[in-house]
């Protein structure tokens, strides 16, 4: 497994994207007042160690693009709980009471979107594609001050691209170039986080050499990846789980 310093150092004349922690890769990247676009569906395939050390950075004023919040206390909810994220524009809310209160209390900006639609609006961005229409929220407050058209006879929206300006993304394996391999459904919206950040930090659990990862296994070239955190071991916690009582038919 490759190493880094604290200096992320230059390996055969060129920066190498290895940093040693999360804190340090997020070092003169984030700021106050930021837009993130952070990885992850519910619980699964969040970069874990990045909030955290988002969390201790102590940024505030940040609009988060994120399909949810986390849960109370975990993921994204960290910084619901120490109130850095002002704007949430996201998917699904239901799991993260935090989150309920400040909405509802008019503590916290939501701009909510269909599930679909927020996976594409992230992957225009990446795409460079300013906008698109969508038939999904025709007729509903999502199309609320939105324009709309008329195509062969059916309703459209107009939904808008989304780009952040650093993108904290989770992956399974990364070589040291940045070339990303996600494992199963924790791929979700990672990859198109990660094209739609100006900045990519990604947290891995493994890191290998260049030339380890088969070309045809790369989910993401490492073109999008700007700094690599290893996290071996992640808690990987789990949002809802249901287990049959024993003796239970």
């Amino acid at each position: 497994m490759a190493q880094a310093s604290a200096a992320s150092p230059r390996v055969g004349g060129a920066k190498s994207k290895l940093y040693p922690d999360a804190k340090t890769a997020l070092e003169g990247v984030v700021a106050d007042g930021q837009t993130l676009a952070v990885g992850g569906f519910g619980l699964c395939g969040i970069p874990e160690a990045l909030i955290e050390a988002l969390r201790d950075s102590g940024v505030t004023g940040l609009t988060a693009i994120s399909n949810n919040a986390g849960v109370d206390g975990f993921g994204l909810g960290l910084l619901l709980g120490t109130r850095q994220i002002r704007k949430m524009i996201s998917s699904y809310v239901g799991e993260n009471k935090e989150f309920e209160r400040q909405f509802l209390a008019g503590e916290l900006e939501l701009e909510f979107n269909p599930q679909g639609t927020l996976a594409e609006r992230l992957r225009a961005g990446g795409a460079g594609i300013p906008a698109f229409f969508t038939a999904t929220g025709y007729g509903t407050v999502v199309a609320e001050g939105k324009e709309t058209r008329e195509f062969n006879g059916k309703h459209y929206v107009m939904e808008t691209a989304l780009v952040a300006d650093v993108a904290l993304v989770k992956a399974w394996k990364a070589d040291t170039s940045g070339n990303l391999v996600f494992r199963k459904t924790a791929r979700n919206f990672n990859p198109a986080c990660a094209m739609a950040g100006k900045v990519c930090i990604v947290e891995v659990e493994e890191v290998v050499e260049l030339g380890q990862i088969e070309p045809d296994q790369v989910h993401l070239p490492g073109i999008y990846v700007d700094r690599i955190v290893h996290n071996p071991h992640p808690e990987k916690r789990i949002e809802q789980r249901t287990v049959r009582a024993t003796g239970a038919q």
